[in-house]
C-alpha cells in the first residue's frame, strides 16, 4: 500500500503541475464534475498507465507478493478508488472508518478550489501532509438534504 500510494502520489501531483499533461491527458479524469462511482475509471489511456498501471506493477515487484496477493490487492485497490471516487460518505463504511483517505477527501481534490490538494490515493494521506498539499475539510449538512465536502475555512 506505501509503494502503490508513493508512486500514485507523485505522478498524480506532476500531472497536475505539468500543463501539458493535465491539458491533455489527465483533465479528461477531472471533467466529471459531480463525483459518481465510475469515474474513478474515466481517464485518458496514458493516464491509466502512468498513474495505475505503474503503480501497480511497481507495487507487485518491490513487495515481493505473490501473484494471488497481488490480484486480491488489485480488486481492492480498485474498490477502494471507486468507492473514493462515489460522492456518498457512509459514516459506517468501512473504507471511511480504516483510511484518512475517503471519499470527501478525495471531492475535496476534484472540486476547484481543491484541485492543487490533496493528491494522495487510494489509502494514505501522509505525502499530502508532509508535502503541503493536504486540505483540511469539513462534512457539512446541505439544508436541502445530504452532506457536502469543503475546504475548512482558516481562522484569521
Amino acid at each position: 500500500m506505501l509503494v502503490f500510494d508513493t508512486w500514485q502520489y507523485f505522478v498524480h501531483r506532476y500531472m497536475h503541475s505539468n500543463r501539458y499533461l493535465y491539458r491533455h491527458v489527465h483533465s479528461w479524469h477531472h471533467r466529471v464534475v459531480a463525483p459518481y462511482a465510475f469515474a474513478a475509471q474515466y481517464n485518458h489511456p496514458i493516464d491509466g498507465i502512468l498513474i495505475e498501471t505503474l503503480s501497480g506493477a511497481v507495487a507487485f515487484f518491490i513487495s515481493g507478493m505473490t501473484p494471488g496477493t497481488a490480484v486480491i490487492f488489485f480488486i481492492f485497490s480498485t474498490i477502494k478508488g471507486i468507492d473514493d471516487h462515489c460522492g456518498i460518505m457512509l459514516s459506517w463504511n468501512p473504507f471511511h472508518v480504516l483510511f484518512g483517505n475517503n471519499t470527501a477527501y478525495h471531492d475535496i481534490h476534484h472540486q476547484l478550489k481543491g484541485s492543487k490538494y490533496n493528491f494522495s490515493q487510494p489509502f494514505f494521506v501522509h505525502w499530502d501532509k508532509l508535502l503541503g498539499t493536504y486540505a483540511p475539510y469539513t462534512v457539512d449538512r446541505r439544508e436541502d438534504g445530504g452532506l457536502e465536502a469543503r475546504i475548512e475555512k482558516k481562522s484569521n
